[in-house]
């Protein structure tokens, strides 16, 4: 008897470990209100608004931010919009992550950078926070700097002392012009990361 009890529980287990690897949690940073809707800031926020919209998903409103779950290839994405507000990330980031019993491979962080060209896409599977607020806080609370993230080009087109009015400025005529191709992108990546890996992806889109 305990015996075949000892067989049921371990597979149990392994059915629970490999659900759990077919769940990804898809984190747009940015933040909330109308006034921050269509800054450069909050290009986390519009990857997965896009793509959830391009798929018929609607956001409900949940503990620490705004979800919606999109089912493709037998994987799970959770795609969640933080409403701490930047600084406070990885609040949200950490809650989902064990209420989902979430991998931290399994996570990616989708970003603006200042560094990159407008509309370049870099994925890195680790590194620093480049000054980011939202990337120093979930690393701060994580304890760790080994996530996926998806850093997505702003560039750096500001006067010295404008770089806070820039961030959280709008974006030009040529930038709104050529950001659905680039969101269109966004959402493959996504989906790649879920389904491909890591390095696959990596190797397929960065610098795209």
């Amino acid at each position: 008897m305990l015996k075949w009890f000892s067989k049921i529980f371990l597979s149990k287990q392994k059915e629970d470990t490999a659900d759990c690897m077919k769940k990804f949690l898809i984190v747009g940073l940015g933040n909330i209100g109308a006034e921050y809707v269509n800054t450069r800031h909050n290009i986390g926020f519009k990857v997965v608004d896009f793509l959830a919209k391009k798929e018929g998903l609607n956001f409900e409103t949940v503990k620490l931010g705004a979800l919606a779950e999109y089912k493709f290839k037998g994987r799970t994405f959770l795609l969640l919009k933080p409403n701490t507000y930047m600084n406070l990330s990885g609040k949200a980031v950490k809650y989902w992550m064990d209420k989902e019993n979430i991998p931290l491979e399994n996570s990616m962080i989708i970003t603006d950078d200042l560094n990159l060209p407008f509309g370049t896409i870099r994925i890195k599977p680790k590194g620093s926070d480049g000054g980011h607020n939202g990337l120093k806080s979930i690393n701060s609370i994580l304890n760790t700097t080994h996530y996926t993230r998806f850093r997505f080009g702003i560039s750096d087109e500001f006067k010295k002392g404008k770089q806070v009015d820039y961030v959280l400025g709008e974006w030009n005529e040529i930038e709104k012009e050529k950001l659905p191709e680039r969101l269109e992108l966004a959402s493959e990546i996504i989906k790649s990361f879920g389904t491909a890996g890591l390095e696959n992806t990596m190797t397929t889109f960065n610098g795209k």
